[in-house]
């Protein structure tokens, strides 16, 4: 058959992702990687901690989600040729969901059996399966559940090239992805392109995260004879595959949860391979750029096994193999100014032979690497990653849309051929203060449109206050929330507080609490997140409501007012009560104030507490079945499996 690209609709179990929450992320969510120290040699050249953020802002968290499925129909693009079909997600990050071996017949990816989200990406809500392509910000992108824009093209031998393309708001640059099939590829051709159009050196992360199967007996072969880890808190360099007595290629003997950055010698090709115990799976190769490989398992142990089953219904066991611009995802690395930068990925199958899977690792990647070099494919995909550039940079049809945010950017030479659109009366509101200084001035029960302001044009807000918006509440309220977000909390509380004297919001209270918090003037945040959280209670909208209470509670958890939380827990009306999330934060209070086995019967109603948002790598359900059960019986216990979450 000649290759064909197909748009179609695929009937799934999924989970409702819910609205975007109505506050701007200020406060952010807990990212491991923020919190390490490094243990390295002077010649590891790690971008320690480069590019770290604390919050997601101008973006807001997607927290309203539930775990109950449906089945809904999924919008997907199909490529697929004599070899291979690849089916993408393009309404979820572009996701590659599932790639078949047309030959074996056996799909190469894990394929979750359910669209279930779960709080381990950089705006909260993430779903396990498929490749899913993390730019930007260390994490699981802020785009992982957002649509991109979806288009099609072809080659100049006429073979269609599925195109899909975004634009990041936090580090400013636009991404395109073109996916194609030739007629005889027996490997998925995926070529991805960045371009930074601004002045600026930025810090940069991209990852491919390539969700497999964990095969029995399962192997990982990769050229490396050395990773970076991490261990309590702690970043260091240890030799492969032997670590603590663990061969850890063979992934199914891992104990804990835990990353391997493998680093990959400079001459050798770049690639990871994941194969079952007869040497067939999938191969991932790229070219020079994509430096980097991972192996992440989510260990053996009773947290591990939790996370397994909590992230899917019967699709199985998962490990994630990676592939990344950076050594490790501990930082970014620097991108110069008014530079894009390009690279080949290949998906497809492979096979060892029966005495090379009986080998070691080191016998097993240097077989592979032969295979790979032999064939002369690092300089083949070099070849075509120059030869698609024309390609690349010409204007491909629109099949689906994506988010308007691109048609604000400060356009160059680089990305003209890829259309954006800002279509709706929010962005027209926000094109019209851009033209004139003029910012619209809703209601203060409203919820907030869009937040366009950033560090580049605040200077341009601040300018109108002065004059223009001198009266407006929503103008202040802008320009604090990005104070705040930039860590300027004086400004912010200055900004915010003139917002108030103009118009009491709900919106500008909880602004005014981050600041504050960021402050360390904590009492101030108390009174103004819990007056805020009163507003909120009045919103029209039941999703608003959750958000901002789920935004206020964890506050109030972080400053340890027990009391604040129980007052405020009352006045909740039973749908919003029941929140699982919500009702932990009102257990630990009553926990704390001494109301023990109260707080034991509400945990343990029902069969026990459900966290449909419980973050990766948060036991704190644990900790509170386990404190209170000390409490109220006199003797520790050990944490029964429905709490369990600690895999490391």
């Amino acid at each position: 058959m000649r290759p064909e690209l197909r748009f179609e609709t695929k009937t799934m179990r999924a989970a409702d992702l819910g609205r975007e929450s109505c506050l701007p992320d200020l406060l952010g969510e807990r990212i491991l990687q923020n919190d390490l120290v490094f243990r390295l040699d002077e010649d590891d050249e790690i971008y320690e901690g480069y590019g770290r953020r604390q919050n997601a802002y101008p973006y807001r968290q997607y927290n309203c989600y539930t775990r109950k499925l449906k089945e809904r129909d999924v919008q997907t693009a199909v490529l697929e040729n004599d070899y291979l079909t690849a089916v993408f997600l393009p309404q979820y990050g572009g996701r590659l969901w599932e790639l078949w071996d047309k030959e074996s017949g056996r799909n190469l990816l894990y394929t979750n059996d359910v669209l279930r989200f779960s709080n381990l990406a950089v705006r909260n809500a993430w779903f396990s399966g498929g490749v899913e392509w993390n730019i930007g910000v260390i994490g699981h992108t802020p785009l992982t559940t957002e649509p991109l824009y979806t288009a099609r093209t072809q080659l100049e031998s006429g073979e269609p090239v599925l195109r899909m393309y975004e634009y990041e708001r936090i580090r400013k640059v636009t991404y395109q992805m073109d996916f194609w099939l030739g007629q005889t590829d027996r490997f998925l051709n995926c070529r991805m392109r960045i371009v930074n159009e601004s002045g600026d050196v930025l810090p940069m992360y991209w990852w491919s995260n390539m969700a497999v199967p964990e095969y029995e007996d399962g192997r990982i072969i990769v050229p490396a004879g050395s990773a970076f880890t991490y261990r309590d808190g702690a970043v260091y360099k240890v030799d492969i595959p032997v670590v603590d007595g663990v061969d850890v290629t063979a992934y199914q003997e891992i104990p804990r949860s835990v990353d391997y950055f493998f680093d990959i010698p400079r001459e050798a090709p770049k690639f990871v391979a994941d194969v079952d115990r007869d040497g067939f799976g999938l191969l991932q190769m790229s070219t020079a750029r994509l430096r980097s490989r991972k192996l992440f398992s989510w260990g053996h142990q009773g947290g591990s096994d939790r996370w397994q089953a909590f992230l899917t219904d019967r699709a199985g066991r998962y490990i994630e193999i990676q592939a990344g611009l950076g050594k490790t995802q501990y930082g970014c690395i620097p991108m110069a100014p008014h530079t894009a930068w390009e690279w080949l990925e290949r998906y497809g199958a492979v096979r060892m032979e029966p005495e090379e899977m009986a080998a070691g690792h080191e016998s097993r990647a240097a077989a592979l690497t032969g295979r790979i070099q032999e064939a002369g494919i690092p300089a083949r995909m070099e070849e075509i990653l120059a030869q698609t550039r024309g390609m690349a940079k010409e204007p491909a049809r629109l099949v689906l849309p994506g988010s308007g945010y691109g048609a604000f950017r400060n356009a160059g030479r680089w990305t003209g051929h890829l259309a954006f659109q800002a279509e709706g009366d929010a962005f027209a509101r926000w094109r019209k203060f851009f033209e004139t200084g003029i910012l619209h001035c809703p209601d203060v029960k409203d919820r907030p449109d869009e937040f366009l302001i950033d560090e580049e044009n605040l200077p341009f807000l601040l300018a109108s206050l002065e004059e223009k918006n001198r009266d407006n509440w929503y103008a202040f309220y802008q320009a604090g929330a990005c104070l705040a977000a930039a860590g300027r909390y004086a400004g912010a509380v200055q900004a915010l507080e003139r917002s108030l004297a103009l118009a009491e919001s709900p919106w500008t209270l909880h602004a005014l609490a981050c600041a504050h918090l960021g402050e360390e003037r904590y009492e101030d945040a108390v009174r103004a997140i819990c007056r805020g959280m009163e507003l909120a209670m009045e919103l029209p909208d039941r999703a608003d409501r959750l958000s901002y209470m789920k935004e206020g509670f964890k506050m109030l958890h972080l400053l340890d007012k027990a009391e604040e939380i129980r007052r405020c827990y009352a006045c909740l009306d039973g749908a919003l009560a029941g929140d699982g999330r919500l009702r932990f934060y009102y257990i630990s209070a009553l926990r704390d104030l001494g109301e023990w086995k109260e707080a034991l019967a509400l945990l343990e109603a029902d069969g026990g507490l459900v966290m449909d948002d419980i973050r990766e790598g948060e036991d704190s359900i644990g900790q509170l079945y386990t404190s209170l059960q000390e409490k109220v019986t006199g003797r520790p216990v050990p944490v029964p499996d429905r709490y369990d979450f600690n895999a490391l």
